[in-house]
């Protein structure tokens, strides 16, 4: 009896000896398996975030195009257009289109705009960058001359007076007007974004103005996804 008792006892312990080593074993398989996992996670994020930055650097790179095209085409105008060479923001004195503290379109408005809108949209619509671009923004500025609101309402009309004109009857150039519908936005900014003169000083004059802007398709979020990449 004391002998069995004693051989069930080394059983046991034999049988222990050999449960343990294989759950170690388990153990180390789970490991290593969430390891390669891990490593492989890390590989695709490593060429997603390679293809991201591919993306980013291409659709930046369209703005860059853009611009050189721009400058190619209006260096050399008769027209007094400034194109601003970090945004593309095409930017000309409303006294060009109004009289001050008018927003009904000058004769002379009316010829500038027939003259510069169409050599504008050809660049941006028919020179390969319209999948690009998801928006054409016309937006009216205005000087410190009065109060907030009264400039807001009179930057929107006088932007609002730029777009009518170009969608309408009117204008030089008709084939440009439907596919501008489809990515045109008006915008009045009041005094808020007033420029100064080279001496740094405000200047009422070159406040008073009006931008052809683009905006390029996720553009924002591109630009913000690129900080975070260059960050890390």
């Amino acid at each position: 009896m004391i002998n069995n008792k004693y051989k069930r006892l080394f059983k046991g312990e034999q049988d222990e000896g050999h449960f343990w080593p294989s759950f170690t074993d388990l153990l180390t398989a789970i490991l290593l398996c969430f390891v390669l996992i891990f490593i492989v996670m890390m590989v695709i994020k490593s060429f997603q975030i390679e293809e991201m930055k591919r993306t980013i650097d291409q659709i930046m790179g369209v703005r860059v195009n853009i611009i050189e095209d721009l400058n190619e085409e209006f260096s050399d105008s008769s027209l007094a257009v400034e194109i601003d060479e970090n945004t593309g923001a095409l930017i000309f004195n409303t006294d060009i289109l109004f009289e001050f503290d008018e927003a009904e379109l000058k004769p002379e408005g009316f010829e500038f705009l027939d003259e510069f809108v169409p050599t504008y949209l050809e660049v941006l619509l028919e020179g390969g960058y319209d999948e690009y671009i998801s928006e054409i923004i016309i937006e009216g500025h205005a000087d410190r001359t009065g109060g907030y609101l009264y400039n807001l309402e009179l930057s929107q009309e006088r932007a609002f007076s730029v777009a009518e004109h170009i969608l309408s009857d009117r204008f030089s150039d008709p084939t440009v007007q439907e596919p501008l519908k489809e990515k045109l936005t008006v915008n009045g900014r009041s005094y808020t974004d007033g420029r100064t003169d080279e001496e740094g000083n405000y200047s009422h004059e070159d406040s008073r103005r009006v931008e052809f802007k683009f905006r390029l398709r996720d553009e924002e979020i591109l630009e913000k996804t690129r900080e975070l990449l260059e960050g890390h």
